[in-house]
């Protein structure tokens, strides 16, 4: 029984230090309703953004009663499924597009000292990914479920924007942003 109990502190002190690394933000609550013989069941839908501000960053979604229930397992899903985001300094290699659901999200790299310039879903999931500098635009629905998604797809778009240019068949001084420019070509 006391190896039990030890082995169970263990874990939860390893869970907690995981924890701390991730900078992990509840981005949206909903409370759901299932209608059923007697009347209404509810349930709490929570989207988790967690990101290490390095690079990496992911999305989450968990349904549960509870609201404590709900946010763990979305904070479980968001660290499973977590991606690399390449980044050109403190902001993105290139001008991004995507879309979720009705959902449309567009990101465009900002130069030094702009400040992230995005909307509350856009702002969690851009932060946690470590981008300081970022102009966005949430063009299609205000449904912060699809626009968090979105972000996340145009995030997962991204490449360098060396690769990026031999893509779309330009040179890559076209496609770099003009401040990164200077310090490469000259």
């Amino acid at each position: 029984m006391a190896k039990k109990e030890r082995k169970s502190k263990e874990r939860e002190k390893e869970r907690e230090e995981r924890r701390e690394e991730f900078d992990e933000r509840v981005v949206h609550l909903a409370r759901t309703a299932k209608v059923v013989k007697g009347g209404r069941r509810f349930a709490f839908r929570a989207v988790v953004v967690v990101g290490d501000r390095q690079g990496r960053v992911g999305v989450g979604i968990g349904k549960a009663r509870e609201v404590p229930d709900a946010i763990r397992k979305a904070s479980d899903r968001a660290k499973k499924g977590m991606v690399s985001v390449p980044r050109l300094g403190n902001t993105i290699p290139h001008e991004v597009t995507a879309k979720f659901g009705a959902g449309k999200v567009l990101l465009k790299p900002a130069s030094p000292g702009t400040g992230v310039i995005a909307g509350g879903g856009v702002r969690a999931v851009v932060e946690a990914a470590g981008v300081s500098d970022i102009l966005s635009k949430s063009l299609g629905s205000d449904n912060i479920l699809n626009v968090v998604q979105a972000t996340f797809a145009a995030l997962q778009d991204l490449q360098d924007f060396r690769q990026e240019s031999v893509y779309r068949g330009v040179e890559p001084r076209h496609l770099a942003p003009f401040w990164y420019r200077e310090e490469i070509h000259g």
